[in-house]
């Protein structure tokens, strides 16, 4: 491909990276400027609003390895795909970043960007980015023409910002406090 070439097929990124990063920025800011309210989203059968968190995004997380495995099996690295492989991507993906959608409310709202400590800044950094990386990533699918690894390079992001807000959330807290309903 000539130099020409890449270059138009990978200026198809500049909208999606653009207003990925907006998201990521106006979370964070938002989160910043905004109040903690320490009210939070709660689900009848939890014990408290942080074990609702918790859970969710136990399961985003789960979600997230069969994003993963189903990526791997659609780009062919783990032999030939079933027919069903890209249901299961697309569906797994949905299903996790709805169980986010609550967390991050809670999270934006009840808390703030917290910076309390190491733990919380690479939580509140995780959350802006994860939703930055995923805006970018969904923008960028329909595209046509990006370059190979576009896509792969995307969901790798927002699985490596999903898996670090569960290791600063959820493992910390089983790890620390214990698992519990």
């Amino acid at each position: 491909m000539s130099e020409q070439a890449r270059r138009v097929s990978t200026a198809g990124l500049y909208v999606p990276l653009l207003l990925g990063a907006v998201v990521t920025v106006t979370l964070g800011v938002y989160g910043s400027v905004h109040t903690p309210t320490g009210i939070a989203v709660n689900v009848a059968g939890f014990s408290s609003p942080q074990t609702v968190k918790v859970w969710l995004a136990t399961g985003a997380a789960l979600l997230a390895l069969v994003q993963l495995v189903s990526a791997l099996s659609m780009w062919g690295k783990l032999g030939s795909p079933p027919s069903w492989i890209g249901g299961l991507h697309r569906w797994s993906g949905r299903f996790a970043f709805l169980l986010t959608v609550p967390v991050a409310v809670h999270c934006l709202y009840a808390l703030g960007f917290a910076t309390y400590d190491t733990r919380t800044l690479a939580h509140s950094l995780f959350g802006c980015f994860f939703f930055g990386a995923f805006t970018v990533k969904m923008l960028s699918l329909p595209k046509r023409g990006l370059p190979g690894w576009t896509l792969p390079l995307l969901g790798g992001a927002v699985f490596t910002a999903l898996i670090g807000l569960w290791l600063t959330s959820s493992f910390w807290y089983f790890t620390t406090i214990g698992v519990n309903l």
